[in-house]
This record gives C-alpha cells, structure tokens and sequence, in this order.
C-alpha cells in the first residue's frame, strides 16, 4: 500500500470502509509529543463499525458509535457514515467571511515557500476537502487524530491542489491533542480543527492557546456548537430538550456550548487579535438523512441527561420525524467559527 505520509492523496469521495491491514499502514506519530499512539485491541477491526450518530461513549461527547465487538470500556470511535453525511452542511455553514483575514496572515508569514497546517482532530478530512482549494500556495497538512480508522479515509480523500494549482501534500499522526504543546507545533503556519471546542475542558482549551502563542501560529476553529436550535414549526417541548441536551454537553467538566466565549478569552489573554462569525447548519428537506440523525442524537443526549422527560420525548421524536418525512420540518443549528490571529513568531504582522 502507498504510504499516505510520504506522498500527495488523490482527491474523490470517501472510500468504502477500509480492512485492517489498510488501516495499519497509516504512519504513527510518536515523534510529535502528542501522546502515545492508538492501536485496535482484540476485536476491534474496522469493519466492525455501525453506521448512525446516536450518542455513545463518554458523556459530552460528540455523536459517536461504538464497534460491535468493542468492550464496554473502549473509547467509541466516529462513524465516517455520519461524517461523511454532515460534510456537506459544514461546508455551507463555515464562515467564508474569515478567509480573508486568514489569506493576508499567511501571505506575511517570513521566510516561507508553503504552508503547514495542522488538522487536529482530523476525523475523515473535511477540513482540508474544504479549506486546502480555497487557499494559494504549497501545502502541507498534518492530521492528528486518535483512530488510526479516520486518518485513514482523512488521507485517501484529503485534496491534491491549492486555489492555484499547487501541490498539497498530506502526512498522518496519532495522539492526544490535550497533550499539545508548543513543540508540537514548531514550524506551523496554522492549525485547525472543526467541531472540537465544545468537547475540550477550560484547561485544555487553555492549553491549546498556549500552544498556538508559543508556536506564533494562527487558528481556525470551526463549527463549535452555540447552545441554540430553532426548529419550525415550534413545539412547546423544543425548549426543555434544548436545555437538557446543553446541560449532557457539560458533564465532566467538558465546556460545551460554553466553549467559544472561553477560546475567545483564552487565546486573547495569551495575545491573539480573536474573530467570531456565526456559522449556522439550515437544514431542510434537501438534508434530510442528517436531520434525522441529528435529531436522534440531540434527543436521545437530552433524555440522557433527563431521563423523566422519556415519555414526552418519545411522542415529540415520532412527530418530529414524521413532519421530517412530509417535507415540513426546518431546523437552524447556531454554531460559531473563530479565527484567533496569533503574535507571529520572527516579528511579522
């Protein structure tokens, strides 16, 4: 198999779940202080993954499934299915108007003939399916992720070109991005991540702008949840459900919808010029199999959190996907993108 570390992906659509000896072909990255890496444990064979978003796993977590022979202390890992049918939506729902800014810190950068990015938290690479073409100049991404599983697809799918025609390249890496640290990032130019704030405690987040100060670097944050849903038509229980499912985002001390006033804050005291821009999923007939995915997960993470509200909840989910099934359902999901501009390192502006 080629190695995905050493040369540039061919760009296309994500491919059919990989067998296991495809998926240990993907480069370790312990050279990266990010942590140790993550293997397969007895049993756990990639194509052993159900394809949904129900919640799973740890509380807070984002939309996870679990592998069928997995034991139930195994981390869950992410479906590509539910990736790969949010994808779409997050790349209408990304701030655009941020690009401009970014474009303008990257072109000062000293002393550089392309670009590195770090993609943490990678998943199947949506990220650089959206950002890699709309940005000029040599590439070379760098994804972290804790399933070898998604590094996987992130690397067969990522991108070949930039906005002009140049070369992106990719390179894959394992770890913990909790751990990141400075180091980590030495010669970055940027770092991204999407959907990945709410599920980070204060600490971590704090971490995280320490490290992008200490590298000089900027971030592009996407996609973090604002704790608000609208659905039309309204129903008296939308409220108390969206609560419910605020408070399931922060247990254990994970900051949830919290999450982007925090970074805000985080990356300003560490010296960081910090923009926010909505960034809103419109959900509406045309994207009706996420809807219904996301709706199964929103409700089943409120009832989690409240389980008295089972019975009510029940009747609300059946009336809500049959009005989804007519055509009649609309649902706003308020998220919030963040570009954090840090004091670059070598005096550039």
């Amino acid at each position: 198999m080629t190695n995905p570390a050493t040369t540039t992906q061919q760009s296309g659509a994500i491919p059919a779940q990989p067998g296991p000896r495809e998926v240990t072909g993907v480069t370790d990255g312990m050279t990266s202080g990010l942590g140790s890496s993550v293997a397969f444990g007895p049993g756990q064979t990639p194509g052993g993954v159900i394809p949904g978003a129900g919640p799973s796993g740890k509380p807070g977590s984002r939309p996870t499934v679990k592998l069928r022979e997995a034991g139930p202390d195994d981390p869950p890992r992410y479906a590509p299915e539910w990736l790969e049918l949010r994808e779409p939506a997050d790349a209408a729902a990304r701030a655009h108007d941020l690009l401009d800014p970014l474009r303008i810190r990257l072109a000062n950068l000293p002393g550089r003939s392309g670009i590195v990015i770090h993609d943490l938290g990678c998943g199947t690479g949506s990220m650089g399916r959206w950002l890699a073409p709309r940005l000029d100049g040599a590439q070379h991404w760098i994804l972290h992720d804790r399933d070898p599983y998604l590094l996987h697809f992130a690397a067969v799918a990522s991108p070949r070109s930039a906005a002009d025609g140049s070369r992106v390249s990719v390179e894959t890496r394992r770890g913990d991005i909790a751990r990141l640290t400075p180091d980590a990032l030495h010669g970055a130019s940027l770092v991204t991540a999407s959907a990945l704030l709410d599920v980070l405690t204060r600490e971590e987040i704090d971490t995280f702008a320490a490290a992008c100060a200490g590298a000089g670097c900027p971030a592009l944050l996407t996609l973090s949840v604002a704790g608000r849903v609208e659905l039309t038509p309204s129903h008296p229980l939308d409220a108390e459900l969206a609560q419910a499912f605020n408070d399931h985002q922060r247990r254990d001390g994970l900051l949830g919808p919290d999450a982007v006033t925090a970074a805000a804050e985080a990356f300003s005291e560490h010296g960081a010029t910090v923009r926010l821009h909505p960034s809103p999923w419109r959900l509406g007939p045309e994207q009706a199999a996420l809807t219904e995915q996301w709706l199964r997960g929103w409700v089943g993470a409120a009832v989690e959190e409240r389980p008295e509200l089972r019975a009510e909840a029940d009747v609300y989910l059946t009336k809500r996907l049959a009005a989804l099934a007519a055509g009649e359902l609309h649902v706003t999901v308020h998220h919030v993108d963040l570009l954090a501009l840090s004091r670059p390192v070598g005096g550039a502006s």
